[in-house]
């Protein structure tokens, strides 16, 4: 699960991304892991940067920076060791914190000054996927009864979440989460038995929703806006997750034959559940997977919720990254498609510059983002029928690009 949203909330367009690796047979032959490469490139090998506006993505990395501040300079970056330390990334940091006014020649300037292009392979793959997520809003209430009904549950108490990398290099990324019976971590309860009561702490609910379909699809999102009866809006915040794997439920549907694997997507999916309401929780609870929040106010409405690096998302310039691979706060260019907002309209050329700012459970590879698309019907439509492949290009120091062979 992300560190503000589960998994990846981009879907992983809940069957597409997740299919490979369901695949594998006991006698398919074994793939080489996943390795990151970087390879020297140039802005001449960006296309159409010489167009971009990079403005929104050069204020993300201003809010990044803000947090590179406070390491130490012989801390590693983040991500694969190629990132370098803090100590090549903080003259950059240190210049973009100065300028407070922006042009969009002024900013690819910026970039183009502190930075050398490198595109990210999986060994010798250039090509990845590239999903979206958004924050939904939902209706709700302070208090239970007949049309606000499904809990928005806070974390419980004995919820005990690990990170593994703590313990072993090698599982750097790693978590898992469970509560402590006799001494030992044991599993927490599944999706079906938190929903059933089936836990030992005593459920408390952040809020209360019209719409148990929505409520699951905000726990894939990990963060949401809840209008409340009172007029007030409030955020529900990832605030941990009970260990169990993220099961996409429409790759559920695909192998029962109920949907056709080109068209799932969360629009199809919701679609289902909503013509099957006799069926819908038991399939939403073959994903064991379950979510708990914290409520957090909104302070800027035009910003998402904090990211796995502690600061706000920043609408279509925040990526969600395998924190395996790459370091929080690196600027990245996409040059991929996705869809138009009309689902009329035939899909749409990204070509622009983001910044690493978060991560997810689903986000896994060296060739491997999610794109924050904000709030609203607009960020639902594009992000719910995203899956698409593409190449991506890391904007590293010139002191780390110095180091690439």
């Amino acid at each position: 699960m992300r560190a503000v949203r589960a998994a990846g909330a981009a879907l992983v367009l809940f069957a597409t991304a997740c299919a490979p690796f369901g695949d594998i047979g006991r006698d398919s032959p074994k793939t080489p892991d996943d390795l990151l490469v970087f390879k020297r490139s140039s802005y001449a090998d960006l296309k159409d940067w010489g167009s971009s506006d990079p403005r929104l993505a050069y204020q993300a990395f201003q809010r990044s920076c803000g947090k590179l501040s406070a390491r130490a300079d012989s801390d590693g970056f983040g991500g694969a060791p190629g990132y370098g330390t803090v100590s090549d990334w903080r003259p950059a940091c240190q210049a973009a914190l100065q300028l407070t006014q922006e042009t969009p020649e002024g900013t690819r300037r910026f970039f183009e000054t502190w930075f050398v292009p490198a595109q990210a392979l999986n060994r010798d793959e250039a090509v990845g996927l590239f999903t979206g997520y958004y924050e939904p809003e939902l209706n709700g209430s302070r208090v239970q009864n007949s049309k606000f009904s499904v809990p928005l549950l806070l974390r419980p108490k004995d919820l005990v979440q690990v990170d593994l990398g703590a313990f072993r290099p090698a599982l750097k990324g790693e978590r898992v989460a469970g509560r402590v019976v006799d001494g030992k971590l044991v599993p927490y309860a599944t999706r079906a038995q938190i929903v059933a009561g089936g836990y030992s702490a005593e459920p408390k609910p952040l809020a209360y929703v019209d719409d148990g379909i929505a409520a699951f699809f905000l726990q894939i999102q990990g963060s949401g806006r809840i209008r409340l009866t009172n007029g007030e809006t409030i955020r529900a915040a990832f605030d941990g997750q009970n260990g169990h794997p993220y099961v996409a439920i429409g790759r559920v549907l695909i192998e029962r034959g109920e949907i056709q694997r080109g068209q799932v997507s969360m629009q199809s999916i919701r679609a289902w559940l909503v013509a099957h309401p006799a069926k819908a929780q038991a399939l939403m609870n073959e994903n064991p997977s379950f979510v708990f929040f914290k409520e957090l106010p909104i302070a800027d409405a035009t910003m998402g919720a904090d990211g796995a690096q502690g600061v706000a998302l920043t609408s279509e310039a925040s990526l969600a990254v395998d924190l395996k691979f790459h370091g929080l706060g690196a600027p990245i260019w996409i040059d991929a498609t996705s869809p138009a907002a009309n689902e009329s309209v035939k899909d749409e050329v990204l070509r622009r510059l983001v910044v690493a700012q978060d991560t997810g459970g689903a986000i896994r590879g060296p060739v491997r983002g999610d794109v924050y698309w904000g709030v609203g019907a607009k960020a639902e439509s594009i992000a719910g029928r995203m899956a698409h492949k593409g190449s991506m290009f890391v904007l590293l120091p010139k002191s780390v690009a110095q180091r690439l062979n």
